[in-house]
Protein backbone atom coordinates (compact mmCIF):
# COMPACT_ATOMS: atom_id res chain seq x y z
CA UNK A 1 0.00 0.00 0.00
CA UNK A 2 2.75 2.50 0.47
CA UNK A 3 3.52 2.33 -3.34
CA UNK A 4 -0.23 3.70 -3.45
CA UNK A 5 -0.13 6.40 -0.98
CA UNK A 6 3.07 7.62 -2.93
CA UNK A 7 1.46 8.08 -5.94
CA UNK A 8 -1.42 9.84 -4.22
CA UNK A 9 1.18 12.23 -2.81
CA UNK A 10 3.05 13.09 -5.42
CA UNK A 11 -0.23 13.33 -7.89
CA UNK A 12 -1.39 15.45 -4.73
CA UNK A 13 1.58 17.49 -4.41
CA UNK A 14 2.29 17.95 -8.22
CA UNK A 15 -1.37 19.64 -8.42
CA UNK A 16 -0.43 22.01 -5.72
CA UNK A 17 2.50 22.91 -7.20
CA UNK A 18 0.51 24.00 -10.33
CA UNK A 19 -2.05 25.90 -8.33
CA UNK A 20 -4.93 23.39 -8.73
CA UNK A 21 -5.02 22.82 -5.11
CA UNK A 22 -4.40 25.30 -1.91
CA UNK A 23 -0.63 25.35 -0.98
CA UNK A 24 -1.31 22.98 2.05
CA UNK A 25 -1.30 20.11 -0.43
CA UNK A 26 2.49 20.25 -0.66
CA UNK A 27 2.78 19.21 2.31
CA UNK A 28 3.09 14.98 2.43
CA UNK A 29 1.47 14.87 6.47
CA UNK A 30 -1.61 16.91 5.28
CA UNK A 31 -2.18 14.47 2.38
CA UNK A 32 -1.50 11.66 5.15
CA UNK A 33 -4.35 13.59 7.06
CA UNK A 34 -6.95 14.05 4.79
CA UNK A 35 -6.35 10.14 3.11
CA UNK A 36 -7.17 9.05 7.25
CA UNK A 37 -10.06 11.14 7.08
CA UNK A 38 -11.86 9.83 3.93
CA UNK A 39 -11.44 6.58 6.18
CA UNK A 40 -12.56 7.54 9.80
CA UNK A 41 -15.05 9.41 8.58
CA UNK A 42 -17.39 7.07 7.10
CA UNK A 43 -16.27 4.11 9.43
CA UNK A 44 -17.40 6.24 12.69
CA UNK A 45 -20.05 8.01 10.78
CA UNK A 46 -21.73 4.38 10.40
CA UNK A 47 -20.89 2.57 13.54
CA UNK A 48 -22.04 5.88 15.51
CA UNK A 49 -25.68 5.41 14.79
CA UNK A 50 -25.99 1.87 16.18
CA UNK A 51 -23.79 3.52 18.96
CA UNK A 52 -26.37 6.15 19.63
CA UNK A 53 -29.70 3.64 18.85
CA UNK A 54 -27.69 1.32 21.89
CA UNK A 55 -26.88 4.35 24.24
CA UNK A 56 -23.33 2.84 24.57
CA UNK A 57 -21.93 6.61 24.27
CA UNK A 58 -19.23 5.52 26.48
CA UNK A 59 -17.81 2.88 25.42
CA UNK A 60 -15.64 4.25 22.80
CA UNK A 61 -14.23 6.37 25.75
CA UNK A 62 -13.86 3.57 28.15
CA UNK A 63 -12.10 1.26 25.20
CA UNK A 64 -9.41 4.25 25.03
CA UNK A 65 -8.95 4.89 28.32
CA UNK A 66 -8.39 1.03 28.43
CA UNK A 67 -5.62 1.51 25.55
CA UNK A 68 -3.45 3.02 28.49
CA UNK A 69 -3.31 -0.42 30.13
CA UNK A 70 -2.76 -1.90 26.48
CA UNK A 71 0.42 0.54 26.23
CA UNK A 72 1.82 -0.12 29.38
CA UNK A 73 1.21 -4.08 29.44
CA UNK A 74 2.65 -3.84 25.29
CA UNK A 75 5.60 -1.93 27.29
CA UNK A 76 6.54 -4.32 29.96
CA UNK A 77 6.47 -7.26 27.68
CA UNK A 78 9.02 -5.57 25.08
CA UNK A 79 6.74 -4.02 22.60
CA UNK A 80 8.24 -1.12 20.74
CA UNK A 81 6.41 2.39 22.64
CA UNK A 82 5.82 4.21 19.51
CA UNK A 83 3.08 1.56 17.97
CA UNK A 84 1.99 -0.61 20.53
CA UNK A 85 -0.97 -2.33 18.89
CA UNK A 86 -0.47 -5.75 19.45
CA UNK A 87 -1.02 -5.29 23.03
CA UNK A 88 -3.54 -2.24 22.23
CA UNK A 89 -5.67 -4.35 20.64
CA UNK A 90 -5.18 -7.47 22.50
CA UNK A 91 -5.86 -6.25 25.68
CA UNK A 92 -9.21 -3.51 24.48
CA UNK A 93 -10.60 -6.27 22.82
CA UNK A 94 -10.44 -8.73 26.01
CA UNK A 95 -11.71 -5.94 28.04
CA UNK A 96 -14.69 -5.17 25.71
CA UNK A 97 -15.89 -9.11 25.31
CA UNK A 98 -15.18 -8.90 29.32
CA UNK A 99 -17.73 -5.84 29.66
CA UNK A 100 -20.27 -7.49 27.37
CA UNK A 101 -20.16 -11.05 28.62
CA UNK A 102 -20.58 -9.13 32.78
CA UNK A 103 -23.54 -7.35 31.85
CA UNK A 104 -25.33 -10.89 30.05
CA UNK A 105 -24.17 -12.67 33.85
CA UNK A 106 -25.06 -9.78 35.85
CA UNK A 107 -28.17 -7.96 34.01
CA UNK A 108 -26.74 -4.65 35.20
CA UNK A 109 -26.73 -1.55 33.21
CA UNK A 110 -24.47 -0.44 30.09
CA UNK A 111 -23.35 2.66 32.19
CA UNK A 112 -22.58 0.97 35.46
CA UNK A 113 -20.60 -1.49 34.20
CA UNK A 114 -18.71 0.49 31.82
CA UNK A 115 -18.00 3.15 35.20
CA UNK A 116 -17.00 0.13 36.71
CA UNK A 117 -14.47 -1.56 34.12
CA UNK A 118 -13.40 1.86 33.46
CA UNK A 119 -12.11 2.24 36.83
CA UNK A 120 -10.57 -0.91 37.67
CA UNK A 121 -8.83 -0.12 34.02
CA UNK A 122 -7.80 3.06 34.75
CA UNK A 123 -6.37 2.25 38.32
CA UNK A 124 -4.23 -0.98 36.69
CA UNK A 125 -2.91 0.97 34.19
CA UNK A 126 -1.55 3.46 35.99
CA UNK A 127 0.01 1.26 38.53
CA UNK A 128 1.64 -0.46 35.47
CA UNK A 129 2.90 3.17 34.21
CA UNK A 130 4.63 3.75 37.33
CA UNK A 131 7.33 0.94 36.20
CA UNK A 132 7.48 2.03 32.71
CA UNK A 133 7.57 5.92 32.86
CA UNK A 134 11.36 5.80 33.07
CA UNK A 135 11.09 4.21 29.50
CA UNK A 136 8.75 6.17 27.67
CA UNK A 137 8.01 9.94 26.87
CA UNK A 138 5.10 10.98 28.09
CA UNK A 139 4.40 12.17 24.76
CA UNK A 140 3.43 8.69 23.94
CA UNK A 141 0.30 8.85 26.37
CA UNK A 142 -0.63 12.27 25.37
CA UNK A 143 -0.59 10.66 21.78
CA UNK A 144 -3.06 8.31 22.74
CA UNK A 145 -4.97 10.47 24.53
CA UNK A 146 -5.39 12.95 22.29
CA UNK A 147 -3.75 11.50 18.89
CA UNK A 148 -2.24 13.49 16.16
CA UNK A 149 -3.25 13.03 12.92
CA UNK A 150 -0.74 15.57 11.40
CA UNK A 151 2.03 13.22 12.46
CA UNK A 152 0.13 9.68 11.12
CA UNK A 153 2.91 7.26 9.01
CA UNK A 154 2.05 4.51 6.77
CA UNK A 155 2.05 1.87 9.75
CA UNK A 156 -1.14 4.05 10.99
CA UNK A 157 -2.56 4.43 7.59
CA UNK A 158 -2.08 0.25 7.07
CA UNK A 159 -3.32 -0.61 10.25
CA UNK A 160 -6.63 1.94 10.00
CA UNK A 161 -7.06 0.34 6.44
CA UNK A 162 -6.76 -2.95 7.30
CA UNK A 163 -9.44 -2.54 10.23
CA UNK A 164 -11.69 -0.69 7.51
CA UNK A 165 -11.81 -3.40 5.12
CA UNK A 166 -12.52 -6.08 8.29
CA UNK A 167 -15.54 -3.58 9.33
CA UNK A 168 -16.96 -3.21 5.99
CA UNK A 169 -16.41 -7.03 5.12
CA UNK A 170 -18.39 -7.68 8.31
CA UNK A 171 -20.80 -5.15 8.67
CA UNK A 172 -22.52 -4.57 5.09
CA UNK A 173 -24.03 -8.43 5.20
CA UNK A 174 -24.65 -7.91 9.28
CA UNK A 175 -25.86 -4.28 9.30
CA UNK A 176 -29.39 -4.56 8.95
CA UNK A 177 -29.86 -7.41 11.78
CA UNK A 178 -27.41 -5.11 13.94
CA UNK A 179 -29.65 -2.26 13.34
CA UNK A 180 -33.08 -4.43 14.27
CA UNK A 181 -31.19 -5.55 17.29
CA UNK A 182 -30.29 -2.10 18.56
CA UNK A 183 -34.09 -0.75 17.66
CA UNK A 184 -35.88 -3.96 18.57
CA UNK A 185 -33.91 -7.16 20.21
CA UNK A 186 -37.28 -8.75 20.76
CA UNK A 187 -38.64 -8.77 16.63
CA UNK A 188 -34.76 -9.14 15.81
CA UNK A 189 -34.81 -12.79 17.85
CA UNK A 190 -38.13 -13.29 16.75
CA UNK A 191 -36.72 -13.10 12.51
CA UNK A 192 -33.86 -15.61 13.50
CA UNK A 193 -31.17 -13.19 14.50
CA UNK A 194 -28.77 -14.49 17.24
CA UNK A 195 -28.84 -10.98 19.32
CA UNK A 196 -26.01 -12.30 21.45
CA UNK A 197 -23.76 -12.76 18.64
CA UNK A 198 -24.59 -9.75 17.03
CA UNK A 199 -23.66 -7.63 20.10
CA UNK A 200 -20.08 -9.57 20.82
CA UNK A 201 -19.50 -8.39 16.81
CA UNK A 202 -20.29 -5.03 17.24
CA UNK A 203 -18.75 -4.53 20.72
CA UNK A 204 -15.27 -6.21 19.24
CA UNK A 205 -15.96 -3.83 15.50
CA UNK A 206 -16.45 -0.71 18.13
CA UNK A 207 -13.07 -1.59 19.90
CA UNK A 208 -10.81 -2.60 17.40
CA UNK A 209 -11.80 0.71 15.85
CA UNK A 210 -11.42 3.10 18.19
CA UNK A 211 -7.95 1.22 18.91
CA UNK A 212 -6.84 2.11 15.24
CA UNK A 213 -8.35 5.60 15.51
CA UNK A 214 -6.23 6.60 18.99
CA UNK A 215 -3.01 7.75 17.38
CA UNK A 216 -4.99 9.47 14.60
CA UNK A 217 -7.76 11.11 16.75
CA UNK A 218 -7.14 9.87 20.25
CA UNK A 219 -9.34 8.35 22.58
CA UNK A 220 -10.91 12.00 23.70
CA UNK A 221 -11.73 12.83 20.34
CA UNK A 222 -13.57 9.30 19.30
CA UNK A 223 -16.19 9.38 21.06
CA UNK A 224 -17.03 12.68 20.30
CA UNK A 225 -16.84 11.95 16.79
CA UNK A 226 -18.37 8.71 17.00
CA UNK A 227 -21.35 10.14 18.60
CA UNK A 228 -21.65 14.17 17.55
CA UNK A 229 -22.01 13.09 13.31
CA UNK A 230 -24.69 10.54 14.40
CA UNK A 231 -26.76 13.13 16.60
CA UNK A 232 -27.00 15.74 14.47
CA UNK A 233 -27.70 13.28 11.63
CA UNK A 234 -30.79 11.84 13.64
CA UNK A 235 -31.89 15.40 14.38
CA UNK A 236 -33.25 15.42 10.59
CA UNK A 237 -33.80 11.83 9.46
CA UNK A 238 -36.97 10.69 8.56
CA UNK A 239 -35.24 7.57 7.80
CA UNK A 240 -32.98 4.89 9.09
CA UNK A 241 -31.10 5.15 5.67
CA UNK A 242 -31.10 8.67 5.68
CA UNK A 243 -29.83 8.45 9.59
CA UNK A 244 -26.78 6.24 8.22
CA UNK A 245 -25.84 8.29 5.27
CA UNK A 246 -26.34 11.75 6.86
CA UNK A 247 -24.35 10.73 9.77
CA UNK A 248 -21.46 9.60 7.91
CA UNK A 249 -21.60 12.66 5.53
CA UNK A 250 -20.80 14.97 8.61
CA UNK A 251 -18.50 12.89 10.00
CA UNK A 252 -16.67 13.07 7.04
CA UNK A 253 -16.88 16.26 6.18
CA UNK A 254 -16.39 17.13 9.62
CA UNK A 255 -12.80 15.51 9.36
CA UNK A 256 -11.83 16.91 6.11
CA UNK A 257 -12.73 20.76 7.50
CA UNK A 258 -11.03 19.92 10.45
CA UNK A 259 -7.88 19.02 8.98
CA UNK A 260 -7.81 22.49 6.31
CA UNK A 261 -9.60 25.09 7.87
CA UNK A 262 -7.34 25.69 10.89
CA UNK A 263 -4.17 25.84 7.99
CA UNK A 264 -6.29 28.05 5.24
CA UNK A 265 -7.19 30.48 8.05
CA UNK A 266 -4.64 30.56 10.26
CA UNK A 267 -5.61 29.29 13.50
CA UNK A 268 -4.46 28.68 15.85
CA UNK A 269 -6.43 25.19 16.81
CA UNK A 270 -5.33 21.48 17.10
CA UNK A 271 -6.60 19.45 14.03
CA UNK A 272 -8.25 17.00 16.19
CA UNK A 273 -9.94 19.78 18.05
CA UNK A 274 -10.72 21.19 15.08
CA UNK A 275 -12.49 17.84 13.64
CA UNK A 276 -14.52 17.69 16.88
CA UNK A 277 -15.75 21.52 16.74
CA UNK A 278 -16.74 21.19 12.88
CA UNK A 279 -18.86 18.27 13.76
CA UNK A 280 -20.19 20.13 16.64
CA UNK A 281 -21.12 23.57 14.92
CA UNK A 282 -23.34 21.16 12.68
CA UNK A 283 -25.23 19.82 15.68
CA UNK A 284 -25.95 23.23 17.07
CA UNK A 285 -27.17 23.92 13.53
CA UNK A 286 -29.61 20.31 12.81
CA UNK A 287 -31.09 21.03 16.69
CA UNK A 288 -31.89 24.82 15.62
CA UNK A 289 -33.49 23.39 12.23
CA UNK A 290 -35.24 20.58 14.12
CA UNK A 291 -36.49 23.14 16.87
CA UNK A 292 -37.71 25.81 14.81
CA UNK A 293 -38.72 24.60 11.23
CA UNK A 294 -41.97 22.34 11.28
CA UNK A 295 -40.61 20.14 8.65
CA UNK A 296 -38.14 18.43 10.99
CA UNK A 297 -40.27 18.55 14.12
CA UNK A 298 -41.68 15.26 13.74
CA UNK A 299 -38.63 13.49 12.29
CA UNK A 300 -37.31 11.00 14.48
CA UNK A 301 -35.72 7.13 13.89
Amino acid sequence: MNAIYEAIRVALQGMAASGSLPQAFTYQFVINALLCTFLIGPLLGALGTMIVVKRMAFFSQAVGNAALTGVAIGILLGESYTSPYVSMFSFCILFGIALKYTQYRTNLSNDSLIGVFLSISLAFGASLLLYVSAKINTHVMESVLFGSILAVDYTDMNILLVVTLISAVVVLPLYNQMLLSSLNPSLAHARGARVRLLEYIFVILVTIVTVACLKIIGAVLVEALLLIPAAAARNLSRTLGGFVAGSMIIATLSCILGVLLPMQLGLPVPTGGAIVLVAALVFVVTTIMRTTMSRFRATGV
